[in-house]
């Protein structure tokens, strides 16, 4: 057996983890920042690692997924578009029919109580739609 066919394939948090130490900026104190709501909100989410890359956080599917740009942070809500934002953190991609997303900037002050009310009606709204499956 070579070492490549031994070797242990990443798990998707330790790829997580990679992207956020390899940000080594503001954009990745963000995305751990994000990262460890996220799992405080929700402890019975998964982390995934899709499309060739990306940050995706799941529970009876997806909640969200955590892009970085060069200048941004972007959550990206599965089901943004049918869950309540009265703290209007939704700031991207408003007119789509499904997703909403939230794009965070250098300086930007994350509203944790409104963000976590989000993540909380993301995982009742998936869990119910499964439930009727």
């Amino acid at each position: 057996m070579t070492k490549a066919a031994t070797k242990r394939e990443k798990s998707p948090s330790e790829r997580i983890s990679e992207r956020i130490a390899e940000l080594g900026d503001w954009r990745g104190d963000t995305l751990r920042r994000v990262r460890k709501l996220i799992k405080e909100t929700d402890p019975e989410i998964t982390e995934e690692w899709k499309w060739m890359g990306t940050p995706v956080w799941s529970h009876d599917g997806i909640v969200c997924t955590g892009e970085s740009y060069k200048d941004h942070v972007k959550l990206t809500f599965a089901k943004g578009a049918s869950l309540k934002d009265p703290a209007r953190l939704f700031n991207a991609s408003l007119d789509g029919n499904v997703r909403r997303g939230i794009d965070i900037y250098e300086g930007d002050k994350i509203k944790e109580p409104a963000l976590k009310n989000l993540i909380r009606a993301a995982v009742k709204l998936n869990s119910s739609t499964k439930r009727k499956r």
